[in-house]
């Protein structure tokens, strides 16, 4: 199964169609900044299924600014980050994803990409991942994950 990860559009769909085309994806995350570019992106590719969470620049929308999921076999808890402060660091985040208990965090808001694989003695790894921002930004980008039989297979950071 292949995942896209996108943040911070910024009603800037022409990097998402691209990469959505190019990557052929199983899956969308997009994680705010603006949420009706996901939810046009799920109006363009019908039978791509697409989940989204709200950012700081999303208004008066009723999409939920957290969303915990599993999919093939990984828990994944998705935010924009901006209500747990990512942008003096992800810990906050981190407690957060491993109170619900996730392999995978992945946030944005910063338009800064970013990934590691927390392995700490005693708990359970945790991927995190910030696409950056696949907007008007100087680099945009996007995120990935490729899952088979309930692990990670690939996963990192693109630029579209």
């Amino acid at each position: 199964m292949k995942l896209i990860i996108f943040s911070d559009s910024h009603r800037e769909l022409g990097h998402m169609r691209d990469v959505i085309e190019r990557e052929k994806p199983d899956y969308v995350f997009h994680l705010g900044d603006h949420d009706a570019d996901a939810q046009q992106i799920g109006r363009e590719f019908p039978t791509l299924p697409v989940a989204m969470v709200r950012g700081n620049c999303d208004g008066w929308s009723d999409t939920a600014e957290i969303l915990t999921l599993t999919l093939g076999g990984l828990r994944f808890f998705l935010c924009h980050g901006h209500t747990l402060g990512v942008k003096s660091g992800c810990l906050r985040a981190v407690y957060a994803a491993r109170e619900q208990n996730a392999d995978v965090l992945l946030f944005g808001h910063t338009h800064a990409p970013y990934q590691l694989c927390e392995d700490r003695e005693g708990q359970k790894r945790l991927f995190i991942l910030n696409p950056g921002s696949c907007g008007y930004d100087y680099s945009p980008g996007y995120g990935f994950f490729i899952l088979e039989n309930g692990t990670v297979a690939d996963w990192g950071l693109r630029r579209c």
